[in-house]
């Protein structure tokens, strides 16, 4: 198969955007605890802030994590593109990145509809979940490696439902996956 043809060489889910992508996981899942810890603290600032303003601020922490991520991989992409002397935007490309897009807006979609539903605790189980599902389409023939990054994903979706309390956990296990992943499967 050509080189050009590959997804998996243009965007790939290895090394050090993998390690890019756990960071924002990692941040992310911060970022969410300090803010919801600031609401529920007294004499914090944020404890000022409406429930509205905190779900609003939430998802947009989640859309920017989902974002930056996109943009890791993209960045990778291109690079490696140039060092290799091809075209970045093939047709296999074009068509992955529609179903990476298409995938997002399901993903952030349905967070909203989940939030203005009030079912706030459900978000963090379904954003693993559909994450974890959208790394099986997403994977090429030949990555057998994302298994285990979705795999980890359902797993924490299942934990998450058990034990609504541990969001912050599954997210930040969720980010050390990717951190080791990165390490471990080089380019």
């Amino acid at each position: 198969m050509d080189k050009q043809n590959n997804f998996q060489l243009n965007f790939s889910l290895k090394g050090y955007s993998s390690i890019q992508i756990g960071l924002y996981f990692l941040l992310a899942a911060f970022s969410i605890k300090k803010l919801l810890e600031g609401f529920l603290i007294d004499n914090n600032p944020m404890g000022m802030l409406s429930v509205e303003i905190i779900e609003i601020l939430v998802l947009s922490i989640i859309f920017f994590t989902i974002v930056l991520s996109a943009l890791a991989l993209f960045f990778k992409g291109r690079r490696k593109a140039r060092r290799q002397k091809y075209k970045l935007w093939n047709t296999k490309t074009k068509k992955k990145s529609q179903a990476f897009l298409t995938s997002f807006i399901v993903i952030f979609s349905v967070l909203i509809v989940l939030i203005t539903q009030d079912f706030a605790d459900y978000i963090t189980p379904t954003l693993l979940f559909l994450y974890g599902i959208s790394l099986l389409f997403l994977k090429s023939k030949k990555s057998k490696n994302l298994f285990v990054l979705s795999g980890i994903s359902l797993l924490l979706t299942m934990i998450c439902i058990l034990i609504p309390n541990y969001w912050y956990s599954s997210i930040y296990i969720l980010g050390i996956a990717h951190i080791t992943h990165g390490l471990v499967v080089k380019n």
